[in-house]
């Protein structure tokens, strides 16, 4: 299928929603999976409109999972008993926790907007803060590792240097 702007924004737009791609993808006035790669890779404007649906569409995807657990749903529970089957009607919640949960794991994966923020404050010797890059703090950490696995063959009697 040849790249369309009238296609390109229709998918816009569905992703805006929350929609997946592989959904929209399904349908069939739509362009296969692939297809719509190459179109981000070859048209520049195309990839930035995308790439702002998208930021919506996690917008949408939360919004759907604060609905799901605002929102109760009844079913039925059959339970095996000795003279029968037992069915109460009660609220789906492990059903809708897994929803929920499934819908929270993947926007942290996808946007860092949804990301659990971690704080680590390193003091210098002077009391004051440390300000490391994640490269810097990871050779240090490296070195630390490497350091006290030494110290430990030492202790241990297997240094064989």
């Amino acid at each position: 299928m040849p790249y369309s702007i009238e296609v390109a924004e229709a998918i816009c737009e569905r992703i805006a929603l929350g929609e997946t791609l592989r959904s929209i993808c399904r349908s069939p006035d739509m362009p296969s999976y692939r297809t719509v790669y190459k179109w981000l890779e070859q048209q520049p404007e195309f990839d930035a409109r995308f790439a702002r649906a998208r930021d919506l569409g996690y917008d949408m995807i939360a919004m759907e999972a604060l609905e799901i657990a605002d929102t109760p749903v009844m079913g039925q529970v059959a339970t095996t008993k000795e003279w029968g089957d037992e069915i109460k009607q009660e609220d789906m919640l492990g059903h809708r926790k897994l929803q929920v949960h499934t819908r929270l794991q993947l926007l942290a994966k996808w946007s860092a907007k949804y990301r659990e923020k971690s704080e680590t404050q390193i003091t210098g010797k002077d009391g004051g803060p440390i300000q490391l890059d994640d490269a810097t703090a990871a050779a240090r950490i490296a070195a630390l590792l490497e350091r006290a696995s030494k110290r430990k063959q030492e202790e241990d009697g297997l240094d064989l240097v």
